[in-house]
């Protein structure tokens, strides 16, 4: 059976809902942890004790989720209805997460408990279906590229909205009581119900312009021990897990600390817009390194060199930022960062398309929905890193009595520097090294593995 392909239609649809999901993701990696902690003033100890619980339960729903989705039959296919229903969900949940309602003191605590696991088991629902279908779409190697490059592009898109406009948008949205720098409780919830609303717009223009060309069905009911099966039989799918895991907590401390760095350090909000509009730029680049470079090198070398590029972008954003502080060329050397961590995400996409490949070459059976529920679960871990990094150190420097006296003291300014431009650098070397001696899903191996799904899936037809 010869490949099939994805037309440019199909491609477009699909990354326009990755927008709506990464105005959600910004929303909640990027600006939670300071909405939470600068504008409602809950305690640092709060999220360190809130969001380990989160991924324990995480740990649980993620893969229930994959495996609902992996039994899914509908008129509408397999993953399509689940986008919509998580989409919806979603969006409702960002909005509350967003909205305190005047409420203050415990009964603050739980509500923001309840709706932040909420924001992550509805997210879970979209997510998950949403990613899985990319081996459905196509078995032809450089279109799978080709459809994960086009959807990490409009995933920078909708993280590119949000860091760049949120800066600009908040203070025009902000009435009541502000912060110093023109931000409030109410603005956030505002903003956060746009997104809501766009969030759903998207989804549904995406699920109304693929189509699920090759979708294998799991009659199976569901069951722990399947899940506990698929993982522990896949030595591929925990490499992957350990290495990207370490890799987007790097990104994610970046992502949510610069608001603090922007806002306490270098007490210029608005400079955090035309930072992230500087890095934008780079993701887009980024966005062509696999395209342009194939010609050249395997996707194991690719992801290799994104990496380097990764700790190098790195290197010059701490010496330029904490260490001599010159904005502007702190601002020119995200752009190498983001062009790295843009090729990261697409290698990382196209990686899990390849093990899903992998499960069924080694057991027979295919479960795109479990393997890719290990995507969200990962990207929630690394949230957690950065989750215990930033507040670990923004509660031994009490961060949270310096703000109510309005008064930043110079060693937890120097503190919030590290923690985001140094302390990723080295997440990401830690990653660059489990990936180029532990993960083995290339070369001879690779292509063994599509060998044995196309003359599998040929004669199936």
């Amino acid at each position: 059976m010869a490949d099939y392909k994805t037309t440019w239609r199909q491609k477009i649809g699909y990354g326009v809902g990755a927008v709506g999901l990464d105005l959600s993701y910004g929303m909640f990696y990027s600006f939670l942890s300071y909405y939470l902690s600068s504008v409602l003033g809950l305690k640092e100890a709060f999220l360190l004790i809130l969001t380990p619980i989160a991924r324990i339960w995480d740990g649980i729903n993620d893969p229930i989720m994959g495996a609902i989705v992996d039994s899914t039959k509908t008129k509408m296919g397999k993953y399509r209805p689940w986008i919509l229903i998580g989409a919806f969900s979603n969006a409702v949940v960002l909005s509350l997460l967003f909205t305190s309602f005047g409420m203050s003191g415990m009964k603050l605590y739980i509500y923001i408990g309840f709706m932040y696991i909420f924001w992550g088991m509805t997210n879970t629902m979209a997510d998950i279906p949403y990613w899985s279908m990319v081996p459905s779409f196509t078995n032809d190697q450089k279109d799978r590229n080709l459809v994960a490059t086009v959807a990490r592009t409009f995933s920078g898109l909708g993280q590119g909205i949000i860091t760049v406009l949120t800066p600009v948008i908040l203070p025009m949205l902000s009435t009541g009581i502000t912060t110093d720098k023109g931000y409030s409780a109410d603005g956030f919830s505002r903003w956060a119900m746009i997104c809501g609303v766009f969030l759903i717009l998207f989804s549904s223009v995406c699920v109304l312009s693929t189509k699920e060309t090759n979708v294998i069905y799991n009659g199976e009911k569901f069951s722990f021990k399947k899940i506990f099966k698929v993982i522990a039989s896949n030595d591929q799918l925990i490499v992957f897990m350990i290495f990207a895991m370490i890799s987007n907590a790097g990104w994610y401390l970046t992502s949510g600390t610069a608001v603090y760095y922007f806002t306490d350090v270098l007490g210029k909000s608005s400079d955090q817009s035309m930072f992230s509009l500087i890095g934008s730029v780079g993701s887009v680049l980024g966005l062509f390194v696999i395209p342009i470079l194939e010609k050249w090198f395997s996707n194991r070398k690719i992801y290799q060199i994104s990496l380097i590029m990764t700790i190098a972008g790195y290197a010059l954003m701490f010496l330029f930022g904490p260490v001599l502080k010159i904005v502007i060329a702190l601002d020119i050397s995200y752009i190498f960062a983001s062009i790295g961590i843009a090729s990261m995400f697409v290698a990382q996409t196209v990686f899990l398309s390849d093990i899903v490949d992998y499960g069924e070459f080694k057991t027979g059976e295919r479960n795109e929905s479990i393997i890719f529920s290990m995507k969200g679960f990962l990207q929630k871990m690394a949230y957690t890193i950065q989750t215990v990094v930033l507040f670990g150190g923004l509660g031994i420097m009490k961060y949270n009595s310096q703000i109510t006296t309005g008064v930043i003291n110079g060693a937890t300014k120097n503190a919030i520097g590290i923690i985001c431009f140094g302390v990723p650098a080295l997440l990401v070397i830690i990653s660059l090294i489990v990936f180029s001696t532990r993960f083995k899903l290339h070369g001879a191996l690779r292509k063994e593995v599509h060998d044995y799904i196309s003359e599998k899936r040929s004669k199936a037809n």
